[in-house]
Order: structure tokens, then sequence, then C-alpha cells
């Protein structure tokens, strides 16, 4: 919002090429507000104005920045910019930046990183990718046990500086492994005299480095803290995670999941930094697949020709009847998808969501069939004639139809993705539109076998 209302006299500075007053401007806009305005700045002129930032904004900004405007202005970095931006990042985020450079561009960041640094990041690196070991952050304050609170305040003040937070300062043992972690406020409050071990009640919760980083959003959420510690398999405390690399990691699995629940793989960028071509490639093998779906609904429908040509009335509902299975199990897949992504339920609570949602199913299909099957029968009334046997079976088809779809709509999209989770699937897959079209095919079936069952020996 901010960055709109200063956006024309930032516009109105460069076209002067007034930099001395842009400078100045510059000062009191917020660091992801400028990341904005660079967006939409051609390289040429965003470096420019990147020159005019102070060295620690200047990091700042650079992180705000999405990956391909990122690795643009780094190509025309000369080695004493790459070095004064990449030594003022945290070194989370230097890894996070390093992941998504392309070979010609690794080497030249990491030569303008100090020799200390470049030991770290490698490390770092060294970790699973979307690990905890990749988003922690070594930078932390740690004390031990048998330290006074005055020396351990002493320490904080000269080391916290470097620190990401000093919110949370860790107590380790002799061979550095985690004993427990301590609010910065105890400290402060507490009687400088005594000892660290008299706040302590070794009980934390930490984090591994080979966490997956979607367990380090759910752990934050849970207890509500600004950092957690990440040790190794040793317990020996290796580094810390904070809220600030948590959201951007939320937000990212949040923007995936609803990608690929809209029928799509997941984009590698920001939309509005991916190129048409990726974003064609990412659609196109899921609409195959949904299109060999749907052929599969033209071929179901092809069986029955023959009914079709003897009760015409019967092709007029064929909509109504798939897309309300469609639309039952979308919603079912959603519920279901989302509750396995909070941790809301359980694979082994299975069971439990069976006897929900086939509950739920049994209520909302007695609802929307009856719902059909008084229109039905309504729709003849309103048009003030006499309703006929053959409108009262069709109605019966229709609604009995609906029951048993929106039943099995609301089955499948429940039980999907737990058969995708127990066979390592990402469960958002059993998207909205792949749920609709499994749908599509049984609920043709199923329409049609119901027809024949009520309408043999009468309409047929």
């Amino acid at each position: 919002m901010f960055a709109q209302l200063i956006k024309p006299e930032f516009e109105e500075l460069i076209e002067a090429k007034d930099w001395v007053a842009l400078k100045e401007v510059l000062n009191d806009v917020p660091s992801a507000d400028i990341a904005d305005l660079l967006l939409e700045l051609p390289g040429e002129i965003a470096i420019v104005v990147f020159r005019l930032l102070k060295k620690p904004i200047a990091a700042d900004v650079f992180a705000e920045l999405p990956t391909s405007k990122g690795v643009e202005l780094l190509e025309l970095f000369n080695k004493q910019q790459l070095s004064d931006v990449m030594g003022n990042l945290e070194p989370d985020e230097q890894v996070s930046i390093l992941e998504e450079l392309p070979g010609h561009l690794t080497q030249r960041v990491m030569n303008s990183i100090n020799r200390e640094d470049q030991k770290q990041l490698k490390k770092l690196l060294g970790y699973p990718e979307e690990s905890v070991g990749r988003l922690m952050t070594p930078r932390y304050v740690k004390v031990k046990s048998d330290w006074t609170i005055k020396h351990s305040m002493k320490h904080i003040r000269e080391y916290g500086e470097t620190a990401e937070t000093i919110n949370v300062i860790y107590v380790v043992d002799d061979k550095e492994r985690l004993i427990d972690d301590l609010r910065i406020t105890h400290l402060i409050l507490a009687d400088q005299d005594k000892q660290i071990e008299t706040l302590m009640d070794r009980s934390f919760e930490a984090l591994s480095v080979n966490d997956d980083q979607e367990e380090a959003v759910k752990m934050l959420a849970k207890y509500d803290r600004v950092a957690l510690p990440v040790v190794d398999s040793d317990g020996v405390l290796v580094g810390i995670v904070t809220a600030d690399d948590i959201i951007d990691v939320a937000e990212e699995e949040t923007t995936e999941d609803m990608q690929k629940m809209a029928g799509m793989d997941a984009l590698d960028d920001y939309y509005s930094q991916t190129s048409i071509f990726d974003i064609v490639k990412k659609r196109l093998w899921w609409l195959i697949i949904l299109f060999v779906g749907q052929i599969l609904t033209a071929i179901a429908m092809g069986g029955y020709e023959e009914i079709l040509q003897k009760v015409v009335a019967l092709s007029f509902f064929v909509p109504l009847i798939i897309s309300s299975g469609g639309n039952s199990g979308s919603q079912a897949a959603t519920l279901v998808i989302r509750a396995l992504a909070t941790d809301d339920i359980k694979l082994e609570d299975w069971k439990k969501v069976f006897t929900r949602e086939f509950t739920s199913g049994l209520m909302l299909g007695s609802l929307i069939g009856l719902m059909g099957f008084f229109t039905l029968i309504a729709w003849d009334l309103i048009g003030g004639q006499i309703v006929s046997m053959t409108v009262f079976l069709t109605a019966a088809v229709v609604g009995l139809s609906l029951f048993a779809i929106v039943l099995f709509g609301n089955f499948t999209g429940a039980m999907l993705p737990f058969v995708l989770s127990r066979l390592n699937i990402d469960p958002a897959v059993s998207s909205a539109p792949f749920v609709a079209t499994i749908v599509d095919v049984t609920g043709i079936i199923i329409y049609f076998s119901i027809a024949i069952l009520l309408l043999s020996g009468t309409l047929l």
C-alpha cells in the first residue's frame, strides 16, 4: 500500500534522474515496498536505484525480491556490490538465494563471500533440500547453565548484535548439547547474582536438522514461538529457525497446495515472474490427463446410446448428475486435504473420516436427491400438467441417482487423499478437477444403471 502511495513520486524522480532526492525518499520506505518498486524497473535502472540504498537496507531489499529479479540484479553487480549484499544477508537468506541461482552465477556469488561464511554456507547447503537445515541460521546466543545471570547478560550484549534474534536465549552443556531455552525477559527480571540453572526447567521443543520445513511451520504455530532451536542427531545445538522465515515457507506451501488443488503443477516462482511458456508447461500435462478422463466419460455415455434414444429426457439431466457428484467430491477432498496439511487429522484417522464423510454423504445425498425428485415433479405441475408415470419414474431415477452420486463423490473425495498419502504422493494432487473427473465417469455408470433398474419393462 505504501509503495503505491509513493510510486508517482518515485517514477518522477527516476525520470528526472534526481538521484539525490530519490536517495532521501528511499530512506523512509520499508524494504518490502522498495522491492515492489524495483520489480517494475528494467535492470539497468533498478541497479542504479539499488546503489542508492545503504548496505543493510540493500540486503533486506534484495532478500525481498523474487528469484528472477534477484538473478537479474546479480548479473549486473560488480564484485564489491556482491560482497556488500551477500555479507549483510542472514545465512539462511544466503542459502535461499544460492539454491535458486544458475550455475554460472553460483561460483561468482560464493567468491564474493569471505572464507568463514563460505565454510558455513557449504555446511548449510549440505543438508537435504526442503529440510530445516537449509532454513536455519547459525546466528544465535547461547549460554551455560553455571553462568551467573549478570555474566550471561554481558555475553548477550557482546554477541547479541550479530544474532538474528535475542528474544530466546539457549542453554547448552559442555558438549554444546541443548538443555533448555529461556526468554530474555526471564533473565532481565531475575536476580543478577543467581545462576542460569535457577531459571531452568529443562523443558523445551526443538527441531531436527533433517525435519521437513513444513514441520517447522507446524511447530512454531503449535507452540506460539518466535524461534525454535535446531539440533543434530546428537542433540547438539546447530542453529535456530525464526518466525519470519517460517512465514515465507508457510506462504510457499499454501500457494503450492492451492495450485496443485487447481489441477496443475506448482509454479517455481511468483506468477508475475513466471514466463508464459513455463505456465503452459505446468498446466498442460494435467489438462491432458483431465482431457483423457473426459474422453472416458464420453465413452461411458456412448455405451448407453440405446437407452438415450428410447428415453431422450434422461440426457437432459446428465450435466446435473455429474456436476453434483463432482461438487460433492471436491468439497470433501478440500476439507480432508487441508485437515491433513494442518495436522488436524492423521493418516491413521481414516476410519473416523470415513464414518464422518459417509454419514454426511448420506445426509447431503438424501437432501439433494429429494430436491431433484420434487423439482422435476413441480416442473410438470407448474406447467399445468398432470404428473404422468413417465415423469414420476424419470424423477425417481434422477433423485436416486443424485443421492448415490453425491454419496459416492463424498466418499471418493474424502478417501483419495489418504490413499495418495499412503503411496507417498502429495494429497493435494487429488484436486477438485481430478476428483470431479473420476466422479464424472462413475456418475454416468451409476445414473444409467439406476435408469435400467427402474425403467426396465416400462419406458425401456
